[in-house]
Parts: structure tokens; C-alpha cells; sequence
């Protein structure tokens, strides 16, 4: 199966390196910007109103050999897929954001984790009745 991925944009953000970045987005109250490529901007139409959106990143300096890691704070090693280590076969990244505002096809956002340059695969508007699932019984 042949797979092609276009990045949608970049970001800008205050990350530079692996250890700037917090361990989730969520838990930081910093700004980034994600700048969408001319070509795809179109695609923001009818973005504005939307309070947060999910993001999906390419973590480009991500480690694609682990299948195994130890989560930060534990002592025990999980399979990569039981965890949301950044370091995985396919460094796929994916934060819920807050969204400040949009100019001039640059979303300013609140709780994105990804370093400056990260690649942006996809945005997509965050909707609780299908993205917030009830509690686990």
C-alpha cells in the first residue's frame, strides 16, 4: 500500500527542542501559531467560530524504532501503542487546542505540544458529541 502525506502547514511555536515541550499540550498555558500553506487556506473557511479544534502533527524528530517505552513518571515499560510517547513507527501527533484566533491563514492556538517547524497534517473542528465520549463503565 502506498501512503503519501502533504502537510497542510507548519508550526511556530516557543518549543525548540524535545525537552522545551511540556509532556502534554493541555497542561501548558503557552501560545503557537500554525501557519496553513497559501494553497491550503481555502480550507479554514468557517474555522472562526470554532472554540477548540484537534490537531494532527508529524513529529519529523521523533524516534520511529521504538515499539516499546517507559511512560515519564512510571517505572514499568508499555508497548508504544499504550502510550502517547512521541517516539513510535509512525510519529503521528494529536492535541485538542484552543483557538485564539485566525489572520491571514495563521491559527494562534492555546495547548499545542508540537516543536517549532513540526509539519501539520490536519486540523479538524473538536466536537464533544462525537470526540467526548461517556465515561467507561
Amino acid at each position: 500500500m502506498d501512503m503519501m502525506l502533504h502537510p497542510v502547514g507548519y508550526v511556530r511555536s516557543p518549543y525548540k527542542k524535545r525537552g522545551d515541550a511540556p509532556r502534554q499540550g493541555r497542561l501548558s498555558g503557552k501560545t503557537a501559531e500554525i501557519v496553513i500553506d497559501p494553497q491550503y487556506r481555502d480550507g479554514l473557511f468557517r474555522l472562526k467560530g470554532e472554540k477548540h479544534l484537534i490537531v494532527l502533527a508529524w513529529f519529523d524528530r521523533s524516534d520511529r524504532t521504538f515499539l516499546r517505552v517507559t511512560p515519564p513518571g512510571t517505572m514499568v515499560e508499555h508497548g508504544v501503542f499504550a502510550t502517547r510517547s512521541p517516539d513510535r513507527p509512525n510519529p503521528i501527533g494529536l492535541s485538542v487546542v484552543d483557538l485564539i484566533g485566525i489572520k491571514d491563514g495563521v491559527l494562534e492556538v492555546r495547548g499545542l505540544d508540537s516543536l517549532d517547524g513540526t509539519p501539520i497534517i490536519d486540523i479538524k473542528p473538536y466536537i464533544p458529541e462525537f470526540d467526548c465520549p461517556p465515561p467507561a463503565e
